[in-house]
């Protein structure tokens, strides 16, 4: 299969009459998602050291939620990959859009947990954070399972989409933390910098949806005249 190959093939996962979604595609929006979700670990890094100071408590906060959310959410995302005529691309936009709407009132939702936290005891305050920032990233860490199921189930060239997919993903998060250090940061703050984020997740959420929903419709009308 070429790269220009769809994605959907007729017994792809989900279902087998809608229409199919173009590699070259699915590659950009898993980059545009890739690069948001390193955009949103360097803000909201940044909002908890603001609010509870440089220190080891903050950085565990944000590493460990963000390595326990990305492991649960891969292997919840692969446990969804398996369910039989699974809608991937369906749940894959409509996370994509629950990652964006999270990111609209991340940064709002961190100045409530610091005002209701302000002077409480240091496992309270953990808690609380931990618990903001692990529930988006496990919908993070479910999105690439989802896709590469997707691909492996619907692609002849299973090594190179797969392979792919990882790169694609790594090199979002790589452009995204030097956009962030040079240019995002700077001209537009932790606010205008996890804005953009959400705008891309809702992006490419909508666009999946959108796709999904279309080839969904047209799928049965297609199988029900053959010169379609």
């Amino acid at each position: 299969m070429t790269e220009s190959t769809a994605i959907a093939g007729p017994h792809a996962v989900g279902s087998p009459s809608a229409r199919s979604i173009p590699l070259p595609l699915i590659y950009g929006l898993f980059l545009i998602s890739g690069a948001a979700a390193l955009l949103y670990q360097v803000v909201w890094q940044r909002s908890l050291f603001a609010l509870y100071g440089v220190n080891v408590e903050a950085v565990t906060i944000v590493v460990a939620a963000f390595m326990l959310g990305l492991g649960l959410g891969s292997f919840a995302g692969g446990k969804l990959s398996k369910v039989p005529d699974a809608p991937l691309p369906l749940w894959f936009g409509l996370i994509e859009i629950g990652i964006g709407v999270f990111g609209l009132i991340s940064l709002q939702l961190f100045h409530w947990v610091g005002d209701l936290t302000a002077g409480a005891e240091g496992l309270a305050t953990f808690g609380l954070s931990f618990s903001l920032v692990v529930v988006p990233t496990l919908l993070m860490g479910s999105t690439l399972p989802m896709l590469v199921a997707y691909a492996v189930q619907s692609s002849h060239n299973v090594g190179k989409s797969v392979g792919m997919l990882y790169f694609i993903n790594t090199l979002g998060s790589a452009l995204a933390s030097i956009a962030a250090a040079v240019l995002l940061l700077g001209e537009l703050g932790q606010s205008g910098t996890v804005v953009l984020a959400a705008i891309g997740n809702l992006f490419v959420g909508g666009l999946v949806l959108a796709w999904w929903f279309i080839g969904h419709r047209k799928g049965p009308a297609a199988a029900g005249n053959p010169s379609l």
